[in-house]
């Protein structure tokens, strides 16, 4: 389908019409490898368009969203096994990626985003963004478990990170707590309490920074808002 060259230039993010059609007059302007000094019809799937020599293309519309993924479900795109995945719970146009994972056998806060630095500031290790879960675990924790936990764990080949775990609700045999990490390691929420003795029966995430879970219900999902967009990007 053919548009004007600016009205193309715009939606590629190079200028407004207006001074789109500036840098056309201005010859620094090109269609298909020949300069152009005035406005033409384009087809953006079959034209090649340069400004200032480099080629430019439609920008990708951002999407981010925040789900709260139900158990039994794969944080991926797609799996070899079938399961279902984050992404076909999703009825929307745009490809997203899931910001970091939640294992199949826990739910909460899902980010999905097609936004590369969005992403990379929230898993990448020295931003230590604030992961908080509710976590029904077996038993209930002593105050030297408690202390334990709190000062760092031996699992495996490493020591985690301070982190904190408060005890919200006990019953019976088994409490419910609210566990905060920074870190983002495999399971690392289920080997913590397996180390303390006290493994997991349900876990959820329910915030990430100052991104929260809030009412959404499991297979829901929105769009994050415009305060929590400047956020992310802030981090």
């Amino acid at each position: 389908m053919k548009e004007r060259l600016q009205k193309y230039m715009a939606k590629c993010g190079v200028a407004s019409r207006r001074k789109s059609e500036e840098l056309i007059s201005q010859e620094r302007v090109s269609v298909n490898g020949e300069i152009v000094n005035q406005i033409v019809m384009i087809d953006e799937e079959l034209d090649t368009v340069k400004v200032d020599g480099k080629i430019i293309r439609p920008e990708e519309k951002k999407v981010h969203l925040v789900l709260n993924k139900p158990v039994g479900v794969i944080t991926s795109v797609k799996d070899q096994f079938n399961r279902k995945t984050v992404t076909e719970i999703l009825n929307i146009d745009e490809r997203v990626y899931p910001v970091g994972r939640l294992d199949y056998d826990t739910s909460g806060l899902l980010l999905l985003t097609n936004d590369g630095d969005i992403t990379y500031k929230m898993t990448h290790p020295s931003h230590e963004v604030e992961k908080v879960y509710l976590a029904r675990i077996k038993g209930i924790p002593t105050m030297e478990e408690i202390e334990s936990f709190k000062s760092g764990l031996k699992i495996e080949d490493y020591v985690t990170a301070p982190s904190d775990i408060k005890i919200l609700n006990k019953y019976g045999n088994s409490s419910l707590t609210q566990i905060t990490i920074h870190e983002g390691r495999n399971r690392q929420v289920r080997k913590m309490c397996n180390a303390i003795s006290h493994p997991v029966l349900e876990l959820k995430r329910i915030r990430m920074g100052q991104i929260e879970l809030g009412v959404l219900k499991p297979g829901e999902w929105r769009e994050l808002t415009e305060a929590e967009i400047e956020y992310l990007k802030n981090i």
